[in-house]
């Protein structure tokens, strides 16, 4: 279900003449996508477009993307260099990325790294756990840790070092503990509900200033099953 997101629910974190990050909601797409539902990108525009009074096109660079039930906070460019040097950012790692996710049970390792091979299947547009020599394999790693566990359920941390698609949500399945809400890749773990995974924390050097620069936004603590925990500590001085 598309939240039809207009320019006037827009919620701007950091703008400036090279870039800007905002909040991006649940089941929004990050960009134009097949549904043709209102999309994140599209609305930035309009929203630049309006405010200067502009007449044509608007550059409004996509540098990554989160999966559409996934909110958080995300960086646009505002101009074909700093996407450029935000893109080369990804590649060198100098992006980093923090997730909370809420888990179907407890892992039992309560701090790991996983690493797995994982291969997306485009006709259903699956992502599955593989083979290193399986053709087409990518390498897929990230760190966790546990930060507080009730009613069945755990609050983690996910410090991302690769981009996969459906990353997080593959690996964790993978051990047997998918993200709450994930009937794709739930399996008979799946719990029924609003995907309770959230992009937390952003953090890169400014494209042209060089100041590096960390945007933090909590998940919704009013909706299920958020409210169980308290996620305002989970990205603290100790996390990952």
């Amino acid at each position: 279900m598309n939240e039809q997101m207009t320019k006037d629910d827009l919620i701007v974190l950091h703008e400036d003449n090279h870039i800007i990050v905002v909040l991006k909601p649940q089941n929004v797409p990050s960009c134009e996508d097949e549904s043709k539902d209102t999309d994140l990108l599209t609305v930035i525009k309009e929203h630049i477009r309006e405010r200067e009074n502009k007449t044509g096109n608007v550059y409004v660079g996509l540098v990554h993307r989160l999966d559409r039930p996934t909110g958080g906070v995300m960086v646009y460019a505002k101009s074909s260099k700093a996407a450029a040097r935000l893109s080369e950012q990804m590649k060198t790692g100098d992006f980093e990325k923090k997730y909370y996710a809420v888990l179907v049970g407890s892992p039992r390792e309560k701090s790991a790294t996983l690493t797995n091979y994982l291969k997306k299947n485009p006709i259903n547009n699956m992502v599955y756990v593989c083979g290193q020599t399986v053709e087409g394999a990518k390498f897929a790693e990230l760190e966790y840790k546990v930060v507080e566990e009730k009613n069945g359920l755990s609050l983690a941390e996910i410090k991302l070092h690769t981009g996969r698609t459906h990353q997080i949500r593959v690996q964790m399945s993978n051990i047997g503990n998918p993200v709450y809400g994930d009937m794709r890749y739930g399996g008979i773990h799946a719990q029924k509900g609003k995907l309770a995974l959230w992009a937390a924390s952003l953090t890169f050097t400014h494209p042209v200033s060089k100041e590096r620069l960390c945007f933090k936004i909590e998940p919704p603590s009013d909706l299920s099953p958020w409210k169980l925990f308290d996620t305002s500590v989970a990205v603290g001085v100790d996390s990952l």
